[in-house]
């Protein structure tokens, strides 16, 4: 006689899953659920930004012209925002204090760093750096830029462009330019002259750029390549010499001043101003402070007070922003090989 083999009990579907498996599914509905709960919660923590104030770290000291800069914008975006914006000033070291102020913060939108173009060229030439100037930051929108002029102290004895290469040419390594720092925007300028007019001057940098100002009119330094607005008033008292800008085109207001290339010195060279916030700042943050700012610029006044600094309104927002400040890196590569990386504080 043949047996059948025992047949197995039967078993629901619900007596078929282990505990562990119970509370394995529990888990990932907790972790789904909790996950849900966060997103929402930082959309519309974004969607209300700002809800307390923004801090604008500036790299230069009170009264230059990124300081009147950063306070105009703070004052429209407060407005257009419903947030106070205010300006925080970090000067000294080229602009490194104040890039690592913003690079160390919080990626929330609550801390923007206010540049110029020697924020993006830090990194090459400086060793052991703290942060890396392109990397962690993100672009939000550049505001405009203003080409520089090429002053001198009336005791240096030359009226023209061509007097003072002819002067430096024949004394190599003798006249001295201030900038703000290593790797400023008045370092690059005074370095990217030197490399087209075919000189060699002394870079001295210092602190603040209107601490080397103040050595020029003591007569310990000769030259500066700077924005308009920042020698302007004593262009102006004729304490200090304009003899070209590094446009294309003369100047023509607030001053009149000749083209280098009028002078046959092929020396164009702009300083640009513009707005960043700490790598990994939410997109959709970026994205509301780069429209606030487009549509602050937009206002006649503004615009005004802007080219009464010397700066001519230029807005790029976001990518396109990013795309210039890498472009002109490329085209500095060689003033930045030749000056090499030095030792930072």
């Amino acid at each position: 006689m043949k047996l059948n083999p025992p047949r197995a009990p039967y078993v629901s579907s619900q007596e078929s899953v282990s505990p562990d498996m119970d509370h394995l599914r529990a888990f990932v509905r907790a972790v789904v659920t909790t996950v849900a709960l966060c997103v929402s919660a930082v959309s519309v923590a974004q969607a209300q930004y700002p809800t307390r104030a923004v801090t604008l770290v500036s790299p230069q000291s009170p009264g230059t012209t990124m300081d009147v800069l950063a306070r105009l914008y703070a004052e429209r975006l407060s407005q257009r925002l419903n947030a106070p914006f205010i300006v925080v000033n970090r000067p000294g070291a080229g602009g490194i204090i104040a890039g690592q102020t913003v690079a160390a913060a919080a990626p929330d939108g609550y801390t923007l760093a206010v540049v110029n173009s020697g924020h993006a060229i830090l990194g090459a030439l400086n060793k052991h750096f703290p942060f890396d100037p392109l990397k962690d930051f993100a672009s939000i929108s550049m505001i405009g830029d203003t080409p520089s002029l090429v002053v001198v102290t009336p005791g240096l004895g030359v009226r023209t462009l061509k007097e003072f290469v002819d002067l430096a040419k024949a004394n190599p390594g003798k006249i001295k330019y201030s900038s703000a720092g290593i790797g400023s925007a008045t370092h690059i300028a005074g370095a990217y002259f030197a490399y087209k007019a075919g000189i060699e001057m002394v870079h001295i940098p210092y602190k603040s750029g209107s601490d080397g100002i103040a050595d020029m009119l003591a007569g310990r330094v000769e030259a500066v390549f700077a924005p308009a607005a920042f020698t302007l008033s004593l262009l102006k008292d004729g304490k200090l010499l304009a003899l070209a800008v590094s446009s294309a085109t003369p100047l023509l207001e607030p001053i009149e001043v000749p083209s280098a290339r009028s002078a046959n010195i092929d020396y164009e060279y702009s300083t640009w101003y513009g707005f960043l916030a700490p790598a990994k700042t939410p997109k959709p943050v970026i994205e509301m402070l780069s429209q606030a700012i487009a549509e602050v610029s937009a206002d006649p006044q503004l615009k005004a007070k802007m080219i009464a600094l010397g700066v001519t309104p230029n807005v790029k927002p976001l990518a396109d922003f990013d795309f210039y400040i890498r472009d002109e890196m490329v085209r500095l590569q060689p003033v930045l090989d030749a000056i090499g990386p030095t030792e930072n504080n």
